[in-house]
């Protein structure tokens, strides 16, 4: 690869990094970058310019020193990302200029070098790492039986989701010093969050239960020899219209229910009762009026 080749392609892999490193956690230089790093960049780049690049492709270019240029169709799709019309747009943009052949050696470093150090400083500056972990409000207990949904709201850009882990936390770097944030959980009040960089230290955020879903829960899992009472329990927990729906393992299809019959199924002790689990739902006025649910 002749020293514009080089030139471009790697400012164009450190500016690839910074894009990348806007919205997600991983190490500075993109030769660092492993499995689950290379999985994010993937869906990242599809999410943007609908294109993927292999694995393969990614060690080949990215991973290491190649001996040319990857295929301009893939320049093309890799200068869209960074925010470019095309390659040549790229190149225009990062003119590549040696006056004399005495100052060949030195201007390349430089012309090489200053951009990345720069990359590097920018990149540094979006280390803005937010850490939250969940606990339940009256428990005081990490939520780690149910991934939490976590979606980021931005300004001016479509949200960006994300669950919590097997420890009931997650975290997101960025360069903006204010993250908000919507949680979702079934078994919780849904909650909006907002907090500064500046307050933040590994922060323990505290959801109240949704008490409908877990007398919901309490229902399907507990062990009530009152059916009757139970029925009337949950008769006025739901409205008399409510959109209840059952959906299925693999997406194999959805089933309607009534209110009649759902509670049926939650008042008949059988052996599938204790394995529903409550996915949606929505209130209205004190009561039901959606539940999505499913049978494990």
């Amino acid at each position: 690869m002749n020293p514009e080749h080089s030139y471009h392609f790697n400012l164009l892999k450190q500016t690839v990094a910074t894009t990348f490193l806007q919205h997600y956690s991983a190490p500075n230089t993109i030769e660092e970058w492993k499995g689950e790093d290379i999985v994010a960049f993937q869906e990242d780049l599809f999410s943007k310019v609908k294109a993927k690049v292999s694995e393969k492709w990614f060690y080949t270019y990215f991973k290491n020193e190649p001996e040319k240029l990857p295929r301009i169709d893939m320049l093309n799709l890799l200068s869209q990302y960074v925010g470019f019309n095309n390659w040549h747009a790229f190149k225009e943009a990062h003119v590549f200029s040696i006056s004399t052949k005495k100052k060949n050696k030195k201007q390349l470093y430089w012309l090489t070098a200053l951009p990345i150090i720069m990359l590097i400083f920018y990149s540094k500056s979006l280390k803005n790492e937010f850490h939250f972990c969940f606990v339940d409000e009256i428990k005081n207990e990490a939520i780690t039986k149910t991934p939490l949904d976590i979606k980021i709201l931005q300004n001016g850009e479509s949200p960006l989701h994300f669950k919590t882990d097997s420890l009931g936390c997650f975290k997101f770097t960025t360069k903006e010093k204010i993250i908000t944030f919507v949680v979702q959980s079934p078994y919780h009040k849904t909650d909006t969050i907002v907090r500064s960089i500046d307050s933040n230290k590994n922060q323990t955020v505290k959801l109240a239960p949704d008490d409908y879903a877990l007398m919901l829960h309490y229902y399907t899992n507990g062990n009530i020899k009152d059916w009757t009472t139970h029925k009337t329990q949950l008769n006025n927990l739901i409205a008399d219209n409510a959109k209840i729906y059952q959906l299925f393992a693999n997406n194999i299809g959805v089933e309607l229910y009534t209110k009649d019959k759902f509670i049926r199924t939650l008042t008949i002790p059988t052996s599938s009762l204790k394995s529903i689990e409550i996915l949606d739902k929505r209130l209205v006025n004190g009561k039901i009026v959606m539940l999505k649910f499913i049978v494990k």
